[in-house]
């Protein structure tokens, strides 16, 4: 648990760089909760800044205390949001990790109880980056307060966004092209876009910056089509420890999403699936690799992993990777990268 008085000038908030995807409801100081919920770290942030503005403009200074969800107590978060403060300035309790805070059913009442009659000298602000079950305290937040999902627009907008932030965060100019390979590279994480303009801008040098096609191919990392052919050239070529490697290489260096990597390998089981198939029905090397849309080195270690995995094998793997898919988009599947590290392993043994 932290808990920390803050009295640091905010910055502005999300409304001059933040997607209108993203935005939903204006925070302002009248809300006494607001529960920020998804995996997009650029918007949580964004929104915060817009809500501790709003309530500094209206308060002047603003006691704030942090706590972590998964550690603090109950009576610790409601012991700060009901407590005066000597100077009788008004409190932000910000809980982050509150997902795993209302996981707890006794904690869940407790919340919306207080829901239902909150401080008026205090704001509680909840952020969860993990899976945010709604509910009633939803309901509740909602008549004193807001809730917004942080989560990442689409492609086009994402682009718009990338040349706006660009210009007013990074002093740097980014044509609608190039925004577009950044995009198609990284993805539409905010976050990790801002980081990358901001080296970009750098890089570019004289101000105001022009981030040129040149500059986004020698400076940003692979893009999601190259990773995901990464790990999959990796099961196919070598052993476990080989893939493994890969992986973290991916996951650490190049950042690639989970998830991602997740449908990359369901990817390669439903083409050796497909693959192993044809090659039992009788069809050729040529044929199968025209069926599947295979090209280069590509068709040649899919279809002789195929021969070894054969179709009742390959089955039953792409069950499996679709079931681990569709829980890990769910938020059930636990430890991912574990979940992963396991689907790798079964999958390179069994096409050894």
């Amino acid at each position: 648990m932290a808990r920390a008085p803050s009295g640091t000038k905010g910055s502005r908030g999300p409304d001059a760089d933040t997607p209108s995807s993203g935005r939903g409801r204006g925070l302002d100081a009248s809300m006494r909760i607001v529960v920020l919920h998804g995996r997009d770290a650029f918007l949580r942030q964004a929104h915060t800044r817009q809500l501790v503005d709003a309530l500094r403009t209206k308060h002047g200074e603003v006691d704030r205390f942090d706590f972590d969800g998964a550690s603090v107590s109950l009576a610790a978060v409601l012991d700060e949001l009901q407590t005066y403060g000597l100077m009788s300035r008004h409190k932000l309790v910000v809980l982050d990790a509150a997902e795993a805070f209302m996981a707890v059913e006794d904690r869940r009442r407790a919340m919306e109880r207080y829901a239902e009659r909150p401080m008026q000298e205090s704001t509680l602000l909840m952020r969860a980056a993990g899976t945010w079950r709604p509910g009633n305290f939803d309901k509740l937040v909602d008549r004193v307060g807001a809730v917004l999902k942080c989560e990442a627009p689409g492609e086009a907008e994402t682009i718009e966004w990338c040349r706006k932030r660009a210009r007013s965060a990074h002093d740097a100019e980014i044509d609608a092209s190039v925004a577009a390979l950044l995009v198609e590279k990284i993805g539409t994480d905010l976050a990790r876009l801002d980081t990358e303009l901001e080296k970009l801008a750098v890089a570019a040098g004289a101000k105001p910056a022009v981030i040129s096609r040149a500059l986004v191919a020698d400076f940003v990392g692979l893009s999601r089509e190259e990773q995901a052919w990464a790990i999959q050239e990796a099961i196919l070529s070598g052993p476990s420890r080989r893939a493994l490697e890969r992986l973290d290489e991916l996951l650490r260096v190049s950042r690639a999403p989970e998830v991602m990597i997740v449908w990359s390998l369901t990817d390669l089981l439903r083409k050796l699936h497909d693959a192993s198939r044809l090659h039992e029905q009788g069809s050729s090397d040529g044929e199968i690799g025209r069926a599947l849309r295979l090209w280069g080195p590509q068709q040649g270690e899919i279809v002789r992993a195929a021969r070894r995995l054969g179709s009742r094998r390959a089955a039953v793997l792409l069950r499996n990777a679709v079931d681990t898919e569709r829980r890990m988009r769910s938020g059930y599947s636990g430890d991912d990268r574990r979940t992963i590290e396991g689907m790798i392993v079964r999958v390179t043994e069994a096409i050894a």
